[in-house]
């Protein structure tokens, strides 16, 4: 594929090359010449004490220009503090999440495009050459440059002592590893023998792939830069083991809990752990400014207040909160309402886009071997399947406003096909006896339940995290529908660690989680959810784990079907065209509704997004998703401002 570079707003091939038109970025002449940068007035004290250089010396250049016209979004003023809730302190990493500072970020289109660096050019995917924003700074001042990204391939990611298991999965094509190169300050390459189509999305993903460190800020807890007897010390009066646990301990941007460590994101902590209020502050060397030149963010502080999980509906609802989703259920959605006039506050319901609200997994690599034999049927599974009464639980559950489907993709994916959705969902119980017969579990006890073929009652136990109540209200109404079938079902809740290591290992038989994360992807994202791919995959956890470690862990798929899966996968990350890449998609979608190896019940439901009303930009209909979207992340929260009159 020849070499193409699109000036300040280019994309990874693979996923689409547009103009910078497309995304509604400016070119710096056209900044230059219609906007003269407009500092926070917040700040203004400290730029006249010399505290700060003025913000035309702050900003890179170019910075990124925030789209607002045709995006539904207006132009805000500097100020305000925007309060919300969250249950766990370790929830401070949702601030990276929200910022969403990436590379290259997901736009509200779910178009991958550059953000941090100015542009990227792919070449045949294999070739990555990323251009950094000169003049770029980390929020402590430092310049942001290639050398951060040297620091991070050499001095951690190839550091056997940073690094003893050598380079995440997203830095390697059939195990092998790019070739990095410093091409000057502000541009650097990474080469690959073979295509890596996983690359830009992880570093667009809402837990991204960091290939950069703030190297000046680091160095000071490496022994190639620091000296060896200090660093022990350091490490001993911080209880850590050596100096590369407090390396690490130093060293976490993804988890953003610690307010020395320099950052890109629109707002930097300033209240160290532990504590139950999270200060974040503006950024002053924020790289991104709307079209009358104004510094984003507008909002000056976040706070985040840590409370109990089960007390955030209500504390919402009470006004405490100016932008809410975690923790809220479709549930809670009557209370918020009722609340709202009292408050001051609107409540907006947003489409998931997850695959599933809820999806039974069964485990195809549980230890025993009669459960296993069972499982691995897919007859069995079908009939599990069109066991479940989907339209009682949507009516029952969910109002009737979720769609009754598998676990797939959804409408407003260009992949979708109706049939995905439909096949084997449809409620059918004389259907599903036929398949049990059919499968052997034709004997029954004097209660009408189904014997397995070694005599044991055909009782199957759903483990659940115990984390919602929607879960057990779904898995009643399964319960009743599947004891019309002659099958028992039980649940067996705990937590979360407990739940997901009994899964692991192969103790479960069925577990419940919610379905894929990404219901809406196109031909050139990857179908790695559908096939084995990570320990994660609660249907199949040892062949996730057996590809995710490159073959080190877990087990070899040992169905034919799963390794078709498998080959389809690979041959989907060589396709060279995206005719082949939908091939391969439709091939995949078609083997996993036919197969039924998680079985969806609902999709397309609705998450309670409660806005202050003096709160502008938030969109009054959105996708709620972890990847792709980050929440509110790729709805850019530094552009969101409040009104005249707020706080």
């Amino acid at each position: 594929m020849a070499r193409r570079t699109v000036a300040l707003v280019a994309l990874w091939t693979a996923i689409a090359i547009l103009a910078s038109a497309s995304c509604g970025a400016l070119s710096t002449k056209a900044l230059a010449a219609q906007a003269t940068p407009v500092e926070a007035p917040v700040l203004v004290a400290q730029v006249k004490s010399g505290r700060l250089p003025p913000l035309a010396e702050r900003l890179p250049a170019p910075p990124l220009v925030a789209p607002m016209n045709g995006n539904g979004l207006s132009p805000g003023r500097h100020g305000g503090v925007l309060n919300f809730l969250m249950a766990k302190p370790k929830d401070v990493r949702m601030m990276t999440v929200y910022g969403y500072a990436r590379l290259a970020a997901y736009n509200a289109d779910l178009e991958i495009v550059p953000d941090i660096l100015e542009r990227l050019e792919v070449r045949a995917n294999r070739e990555f050459t990323l251009y950094l924003r000169k003049g770029h700074r980390w929020s402590d001042g430092h310049p942001f440059t290639a050398e951060d990204f040297r620091y991070y391939w050499e001095d951690v990611a190839n550091d056997k002592g940073l690094a003893p298991f050598g380079l995440q999965t997203r830095l390697l094509v059939d195990g092998e590893a790019p070739r990095f190169e410093v091409i000057d300050e502000t541009t650097v390459r990474y080469t690959w023998p073979q295509p890596n189509p996983y690359f830009v999305p992880a570093l667009a993903a809402p837990s991204p792939l960091y290939v950069y460190r703030p190297a000046h800020y680091l160095k000071r807890f490496h022994p190639r830069y620091a000296d060896a007897d200090e660093l022990r010390r350091q490490a001993k009066a911080a209880g850590k083991r050596n100096w590369a646990s407090l390396h690490h301990s130093k060293d976490r941007q993804y988890r953003f809990d610690n307010p020395d460590l320099p950052t890109l994101q629109p707002w930097m902590l300033t209240t160290p752990p532990p504590t139950e209020r999270f200060v974040f502050k503006r950024n002053p060397y924020y790289h991104r400014v709307d079209p009358a030149g104004r510094q984003l963010p507008y909002i000056d502080e976040v706070v985040m207040q840590i409370v109990a999980n089960k007390i955030i509906p209500a504390k919402t609802g009470s006004g405490e909160s100016d932008l809410q989703a975690r923790y809220l259920r479709f549930d809670h959605y009557t209370f918020l309402k009722e609340s709202e006039r009292r408050n001051d506050f609107a409540v907006r319901l947003w489409r998931t886009v997850k695959g599933a609200q809820l999806a039974l997994y069964p485990n195809l690599n549980i230890q025993d071997p009669v459960w296993k034999k069972l499982l691995r049927d897919a007859r069995f599974r079908r009939a599990l399947s069109l066991a479940i009464d989907r339209r009682e639980i949507n009516q029952v559950v969910y109002f009737g406003l979720a769609r009754e489907s598998n676990n797939t993709i959804l409408p407003k994916s260009p992949l979708f096909r109706e049939t995905y959705q439909r096949t084997w969902a449809g409620y059918d119980p004389r259907r599903a006896k036929a398949l049990l017969d059919a499968v052997g579990l034709d004997r029954r006890d004097e209660d009408g339940i189904r014997l397995l073929p070694d005599g044991r009652l055909l009782e199957i136990v759903v483990e659940t995290a115990g984390e919602s109540t929607e879960e057990s209200d779904v898995l009643e109404l399964i319960s009743d529908s599947w004891k019309g079938v002659g099958i028992k079902l039980f649940t067996r809740p705990s937590q979360r660690e407990v739940f997901r290591k009994r899964i692991f290992s192969g103790q479960t038989v069925m577990s419940v989680w919610s379905g894929i994360t990404n219901g809406v992807p196109t031909a050139n994202m990857s179908p790695e959810e559908f096939v084995p791919s990570n320990q994660h995959q609660l249907q199949w956890p040892k062949w996730g784990q057996h590809v995710e470690t490159s073959g080190r862990t877990g087990e070899a798929a040992d169905m034919p079907v799963a390794q078709e899966l498998t080959r389809l996968n690979e041959a989907w990350r060589r396709a060279g065209e995206p005719a082949e890449q939908r091939r391969i998609w439709h091939r995949i979608l078609q083997i996993h509704s036919d197969q039924v190896f998680t079985i969806g019940i609902v999709n397309g439901t609705l998450q309670p997004v409660v806005v202050n009303n003096n709160l502008r930009n938030v969109p009054e209909k959105g996708i709620y998703n972890w990847d792709p979207g980050s929440y509110f992340g790729m709805y850019k929260p530094d552009t969101f401002w409040f009104a005249e009159g707020a706080k």
